[in-house]
């Protein structure tokens, strides 16, 4: 047996108690702050009912905050998904107060344009306190400061992707001490790792949990050792590490994958759609805002540029085309006509470098991208978003459908006008297979990950982003 090393621990993990009690102060503190810029930005006068709005206000956020697991760890866990919890619990304070003006019969004695802004700014305050304080926790445990000593039980290939995951997340300040695994060396899974040595077997895992050498374990035997594992958990029940079941699913395409429970009976997600519920309602309010805007802005330029199709070439201004949307529903999709010739049937030719049937005004659409802005007509509609997938004609998505393994998973999501592929240098001509399955491994990148501001990343990056390939022909 190997004794492990242990990491350098900060002050962090040896006060975690008071670094709670601070956590929940700071928010007091940024609630009461943004309550003073409320006032002092209207104008108003602190009254006694301010200071009264305000303690209610902190303990109703505090209460929701315990209830919504606000105050649980979130080291593992994405800011996004922070600040949508801290929302939840900031959205039960203007409920709470209203409740109480309407018992009390003292609406009067509050300024309604000062708890407006309140509202407002607190949940914002509250944001970017705790996003500079994640940041800065970060950069410690990045410098080896705060960490976790963690194990991985069964040496699988599970083990080693988890590990590559750690090594490349030291953010995480999750630090990979070693491997146990009972079986001899010969039935092991061989992994070519400085950080993935065995240090022994599953009791001596046990002895170092209890003689505190571990904070953290990952069960990473295969589920059908189902026996082995039953007896290792009640043995580790016994210990007061924390542990965690590596799932055995790195090698399927999993879709936001998440943990839920039928009836008290614990299932994970493998194929679910990342935009449903509240995060399927913020999308269509980006959509809508930001394609009004855009509309209203290339009126006058798409006018223009029907005109100058009519006039340089014979055939219809707009170009139709049977594409796939969301679910798999057919959508016509619409686009200024660039080529002398409208195909939309069982096979579509991809435009390629030179190609002949390209008019010379559709040459200069295609390489800007005007040829799409009708498409904005459709994403008020709610056929297609700004940012998602770009839908492919109808040929091409029944050909690659069954040579890319999860192709379809990219119609989980509506289609979109740009994409995280798009910006990122896979947009036009796909001539060969490898350059489709690049296109689509960051459309699925973008269904699993997808959030309100990396959609305004991507359409920044679209407008003032550099071309990284020039493939739109």
């Amino acid at each position: 047996m190997t004794t492990p090393t242990s990491p350098r621990l900060g002050p962090l993990k040896k006060h975690e108690e008071l670094v709670d009690a601070t956590q929940r102060l700071a928010d007091a503190s940024v609630i009461a702050i943004a309550q003073l810029l409320a006032v002092w930005m209207y104008r108003d006068a602190w009254r006694a009912s301010t200071t009264t709005a305000t303690a209610l206000g902190i303990v109703t956020f505090m209460l929701a905050g315990e209830f919504g697991g606000l105050y649980r760890p979130w080291r593992t866990e994405s800011l996004a998904r922070e600040a949508r919890d801290l929302l939840v619990a900031w959205a039960s304070v203007p409920f709470g107060l209203a409740a109480f003006t309407f018992v009390t019969k003292t609406s009067t004695s509050y300024s309604r344009g000062a708890s407006l802004l309140w509202f407002a700014l607190a949940p914002l305050l509250l944001t970017i306190v705790r996003a500079v304080v994640r940041y800065a926790l970060r950069y410690l445990r990045a410098t080896g400061m705060n960490q976790r000593r963690v194990a991985i039980l069964g040496s699988t290939d599970d083990a080693q992707q988890l590990a590559m995951a750690l090594a490349e997340s030291p953010w995480l300040g999750l630090k990979l001490i070693g491997i146990y695994d009972d079986r001899k060396q010969d039935r092991r899974y061989r992994i070519d790792r400085e950080d993935c040595h065995v240090l022994g077997d599953f009791d001596d895992m046990i002895r170092d949990a209890r003689a505190g050498r571990i904070d953290t374990i990952y069960v990473a035997l295969p589920m059908s050792a189902r026996h082995r594992n039953e007896e290792l958990f009640r043995a580790l029940s016994d210990t007061t590490v924390a542990v965690y079941m590596v799932a055995g699913l790195f090698n399927y395409n999993l879709m936001r994958a998440r943990w839920s429970n039928v009836g008290g009976i614990p299932v994970v997600s493998i194929h679910e759609s990342a935009l449903d519920g509240s995060a399927a309602l913020l999308k269509r309010i980006e959509d809508l805002v930001v394609g009004s805007l855009i509309l209203a802005l290339a009126a006058l330029p798409m006018l223009a540029i029907a005109i100058a199709i009519k006039v340089t070439s014979p055939g219809p201004i707009i170009f139709r085309q049977w594409r796939y949307g969301r679910n798999g529903k057919r959508i016509r999709v619409l686009k200024f006509r660039t080529m002398t010739t409208c195909d939309d049937g069982p096979v579509v030719k991809q435009a390629t470098k030179n190609d002949s049937r390209i008019t010379a005004l559709g040459r200069f659409l295609r390489r800007t991208s005007m040829d799409e802005l009708p498409q904005f007509l459709q994403v008020i509609t709610g056929e297609l978003s700004i940012v998602g997938p770009r839908p492919h004609a109808v040929a091409h998505n029944e050909a690659y459908r069954t040579q890319i393994e999860g192709y379809m998973l990219r119609h989980m999501v509506k289609p979109g006008i740009t994409g995280w592929a798009q910006v990122n240098g896979w947009r036009g001509e796909t001539a060969t297979l490898d350059k489709m399955e690049g296109r689509i491994q960051r459309d699925l990148e973008y269904v699993r990950n997808w959030s309100l501001l990396w959609d305004l990343e991507i359409i920044v990056r679209t407008v003032f982003g550099a071309k990284k390939n020039q493939n739109a022909y």
